[in-house]
């Protein structure tokens, strides 16, 4: 059948809004189906342990670090901090940062716990030891290293920047990386809030 050509024109139109009018045009990386549920049993900075299921609804933003960094990990709690602020005030509430801790040596549940408690109230510190840690690393594909330590025994550890993003239902969503705006977190993380209440 030979269609006008108007018609034809019109017709690809509505099928390639149809393909592509759903799509989610993050800022972040799009991980989801990419990455396991979140699942974890750690301790909390009071001393509780705790798992996923205990902030299951609630968006949650994991992040690898240790409480001596001195400029990534306050950088990245700063940021964050203020990419949620800037959530509308009724999405605020269904944001959970949880800051997991990759030094357990030093950074036990109390230091944990004041140190996290700088940023806001809102984020949970987490950890374990470093065999738990080692395999919770390895199940979002990353990992952690410790430097030799100078002659006072203070040492630097790596770690991954990357925050990941797990939706209400412990869906991995998002990979939030460095060079990421606030505005451009914000924006993210308010999609996603706004989708998962829907």
């Amino acid at each position: 059948m030979n269609w006008p050509k108007p018609l034809m024109t019109a017709c690809l139109v509505l099928l390639l809004s149809g393909c592509f009018g759903s799509e989610q045009n993050w800022h972040a990386k799009d991980i989801d189906g990419l990455m396991p549920e979140l699942q974890f049993t750690l301790t909390r900075g009071d001393g509780e342990t705790v798992t996923a299921e205990d902030y299951q609804g609630q968006i949650r933003l994991l992040f690898f670090g240790f409480t001596n960094c001195p400029d990534v990990c306050p950088a990245t709690m700063a940021q964050l901090d203020q990419a949620i602020e800037a959530m509308p005030d009724d999405l605020q509430a269904d944001v959970t940062p949880l800051f997991v801790s990759v030094d357990p040596k030093r950074d036990t549940p109390e230091k944990l716990e004041n140190y996290v408690s700088f940023f806001n109230d809102r984020t949970v510190g987490l950890t374990a030891d470093t065999a738990t840690l080692r395999d919770l690393a390895k199940r979002y594909r990353t990992t952690f290293g410790y430097d030799a330590p100078d002659e006072r025994g203070n040492y630097n550890v790596s770690h991954s920047s990357a925050v990941y993003v797990f939706d209400g239902d412990g869906e991995a969503r998002l990979l939030l990386r460095p060079g990421l705006t606030t505005e451009q977190m914000t924006q993210d993380l308010t999609r996603l809030a706004r989708s998962s209440r829907s």
